[in-house]
C-alpha cells in the first residue's frame, strides 16, 4: 500500500519537471470532435440503452468502439478529458511536461509501484498514445501466434491504424547515431524502415508528424459511425452492473460518476450479443474487475465488496519490463529526440535512445531526458531510498550545476519479456485511488542476466567510432563533464563492467520504468480466448492487461491493432465474414 509520503513524493518529483519552466504554445485551433460530450449530458431514459459499453477511451478503446459503432451502438465512457487543443499532448517538445502534470486536469495519473518505482498511467481520452515516447512496431511473429490471433485479419488491422496515424520519422542525429554505432558494435543487420519485428537494428514508425505534432487513437473515432457512437468525457465507471438471477452472473451495465461527482447508470440492450468491454488498460481493467465483485473471495471481503465471482488469478501476474539508461555527455547540445531508432537482440533485450531534452531552454536544469528524475525517478538512488529527502536534496544540488552537466543523451537498454511477476490488489473501494502494484523487479535470475548483457552491450556501442564523434575527444573535459553527470544525478555506466556483480547490482540500483506493464487479467485464468471474463456473461476485457509479455519493442501499435481486431471478429460473429472491413 502507497503511503501518503509516497504519493507527496510523486507529487514533488513531478512538480521539479516544470519548475522555471513554461508551458509551449497550444495550438493555435482547438480541435473539437463533435462526438465528445461531458458526462454530465448524459440521459438515462429508457432509450438510452446500448449493444456495447466500453470502459475506457484509450489505445484499445477507441479503435475498439469505431469499429462496432459501424453496425451498433456505441457507449464509449473516458474518466479523462479530451486531447485536442492540449499542447502538452500534442507537442514532442513538451512530452516530458505532460508526464509530469499532477493537476486534476492531467492526462497522466503517477502511482509509485511497492517496489519504489514511480510509474504513469494514462487519464486521457487516447489512453497512452498521448502521453507516450511515440515509438510505433508491431509486434512478433511469434507474438501473434502464441496469441491465437488470426493471421490474416491482424495483417488488415494494423494497416488501418497506420493509415490514419502514422508516420516515418525524420530521423535526429543521436538516433543515426545510435543506428550505426549498433550496427558497428555487430547488433545487424540493419533493416532499414520497418514497422515489423526484425532481429537486427531498425528504424520504427512514429504518431508524431514531421511538425512533432502527436496523432492519437482518439483520431481514430473518426473511423466510427457517429449515428451510433457516443463519447463521454469526465466519465469516470465506478463498477459493473450484474444480474445475478440466472446461472450465472450477467454483465447489464455500469454506474459511473460525471464531473460534477454525480452518478449515472449506463444499459445494456436487453441482446445476447451485448456487452460490457473493459478496455481500461493494465491497472484500470483488473481494478474495475475487483471493484465490481469478481476477484479473491478474502481479498473483497475485507473492503466490503460484494462478491459476484470468486476468482483468485485477478490482478495476479503483473509484470512491467524493467529500463535501465546511461547518459553520455556530447561536445555540443543535440537536437531533441524520442524514441526513433530500435537494436532488437536474440537474447531478450531491446537497445533504443532518446536526447537533447531542454536544452534549448533557461529550464534544462529541470527536463533533460526522459528517464530523468522529474519524471519519473531520482534516477541513480536505488528505489527503496528514492525518499522526500532525497527529492529535496536533489532539487537543491541540481540548481547549482552547469548547462554541460545536461548535455548529451541517453541509450537505454529494456527486458523484453520479464519473467519477475507481481500483483495488483485493492487499497481501498475508491476507483479513483491507485490500487497497489508489485511488479517484482529481477526478483528473476534470469531478468538480471539479460540486464547485465544490456548494459554491457550499451558500453560496447558508446566505445564505437560513431559516438566517438559525438561524445567529448578531451580526457580532461570529459572526466569533468561526467563528474558533473554523477552530481546531476544521471546514470553512467558501472566502472567495472567486467564485475558482473557490479552490474547487477547497478541494474537493481538505477531500475526505472519504461510504462510497457501489463497483466492482471490473463488469458485462460481470467479471460478465455476471445477476452470474454471467465464465469460471467456478457464481459469482456480487451487491453493490455490480458497479456503474458509485452508486444514488441513498443505495445501502442498492437493495443491498437488489438481494438481494430476484436472489433472487427466481434462484427463478423455477429454479421458475417465482410463486416468490419
Amino acid at each position: 500500500m502507497v503511503s501518503k509520503e509516497g504519493e507527496l513524493l510523486v507529487k514533488i518529483l513531478m512538480f521539479l519537471s516544470i519548475l522555471g519552466s513554461t508551458q509551449g504554445r497550444r495550438d493555435a485551433v482547438e480541435v473539437r470532435h463533435r462526438r465528445l460530450r461531458e458526462a454530465s449530458s448524459f440521459s438515462s431514459t429508457p432509450a438510452a440503452e446500448y449493444d456495447y459499453i466500453i470502459v475506457g477511451g484509450g489505445t484499445a478503446g477507441c479503435p475498439l468502439a469505431a469499429t462496432l459503432s459501424q453496425n451498433y451502438s456505441v457507449l464509449l465512457l473516458e474518466r479523462g478529458g479530451s486531447p485536442y487543443g492540449n499542447g502538452n499532448i500534442t507537442r514532442m517538445q513538451n512530452f516530458h511536461i505532460g508526464l509530469a502534470d499532477t493537476s486534476p486536469a492531467s492526462p497522466s495519473q503517477s502511482f509509485i509501484s511497492t517496489d519504489g518505482v514511480i510509474n504513469t498511467r494514462a487519464r486521457v481520452l487516447g489512453g497512452g498514445t498521448c502521453i507516450n515516447a511515440g515509438f510505433y512496431s508491431r509486434a512478433s511473429p511469434s507474438f501473434v501466434k502464441a496469441a491465437g490471433w488470426d493471421e490474416e485479419l491482424v495483417n488488415e488491422s494494423y494497416p488501418w491504424v497506420e493509415r490514419r496515424i502514422v508516420y516515418w520519422p525524420d530521423v535526429a542525429p543521436w538516433q543515426a547515431a545510435l543506428r550505426d554505432g549498433l550496427v558497428e558494435a555487430g547488433f545487424s543487420p540493419f533493416n532499414g524502415y520497418t514497422y515489423d519485428h526484425i532481429y537486427g537494428t531498425k528504424i520504427g514508425g512514429t504518431i508524431f508528424d514531421k511538425d512533432g505534432f502527436r496523432h492519437t487513437a482518439a483520431d481514430l473515432l473518426a473511423a466510427g459511425n457517429p449515428e451510433n457512437l457516443r463519447v463521454l468525457l469526465h466519465a469516470t465507471v465506478q463498477k459493473i452492473v450484474f444480474d445475478t438471477k440466472g446461472r450465472r452472473p450477467k454483465a447489464a451495465g455500469v454506474r459511473f460518476k460525471d464531473e460534477n461527482g454525480k452518478l449515472h447508470r449506463a444499459l445494456l440492450k436487453n441482446a445476447r450479443h451485448s456487452e460490457v468491454i473493459l478496455s481500461s488498460g493494465a491497472i484500470g481493467s483488473p481494478q474495475l474487475l475487483l471493484l465490481s465483485g469478481i476477484g479473491h473471495k478474502k481479498h473483497l471481503k475485507k473492503l466490503d465488496v460484494r462478491l459476484v465471482l470468486h476468482n483468485p488469478h485477478v490482478g495476479k501476474g503483473m509484470s512491467d519490463n524493467p529500463l535501465n539508461s546511461i547518459f553520455m555527455p556530447t561536445r555540443k547540445p543535440v537536437r531533441q529526440s524520442l524514441i526513433q531508432t530500435v537494436g532488437i537482440t536474440k537474447k531478450g533485450v531491446f537497445i533504443e535512445a532518446s536526447s537533447g531534452f531542454g536544452q534549448s531552454s533557461d529550464s534544462i536544469r529541470c527536463h533533460h531526458g526522459i528517464m530523468s528524475a522529474e519524471i519519473g525517478q531520482l534516477s541513480t538512488i536505488p528505489p527503496k531510498q528514492r525518499s522526500l529527502e532525497a527529492a529535496k536534496r536533489y532539487a537543491r544540488d541540481k540548481q547549482n550545476l552547469p548547462r554541460e552537466a545536461f548535455q548529451g543523451g541517453f541509450i537505454l537498454e529494456k527486458i523484453d519479456g520479464p519473467l519477475s511477476r507481481g500483483r495488483l490488489r485493492l487499497n481501498d473501494t475508491d476507483v479513483d485511488n491507485n490500487p497497489s502494484v508489485t511488479f517484482n523487479y529481477f526478483s528473476h535470475p534470469y531478468d538480471l542476466k539479460r540486464c547485465v548483457y544490456g548494459i554491457r552491450s550499451i558500453e560496447e556501442i558508446v566505445r564505437t567510432k560513431r559516438f566517438a564523434r559525438l561524445t567529448v575527444d578531451d580526457a580532461y573535459t570529459m572526466r569533468m563533464l561526467l563528474n558533473m553527470s554523477v552530481q546531476a544525478n544521471v546514470n553512467l555506466i558501472p566502472k567495472h563492467t567486467n564485475d558482473t556483480a557490479s552490474v547487477e547490482q547497478f541494474c537493481r540500483d538505477s531500475v526505472t520504468t519504461i510504462w510497457h506493464y501489463h497483466g492482471g487479467c490473463h488469458v485462460g485464468k481470467v479471460v478465455d480466448g476471445e477476452y470474454r471474463v471467465l464465469g460471467v456473461s456478457r464481459l469482456r476485457v480487451v487491453d493490455g492487461s490480458t497479456f503474458d509479455r509485452s508486444p514488441g519493442t513498443n505495445p501502442q501499435a498492437t493495443v491498437m491493432m488489438m481494438g481494430r481486431y476484436m472489433g472487427a471478429k466481434i462484427l463478423r460473429k455477429r454479421l458475417g465474414r465482410a463486416a468490419g472491413a
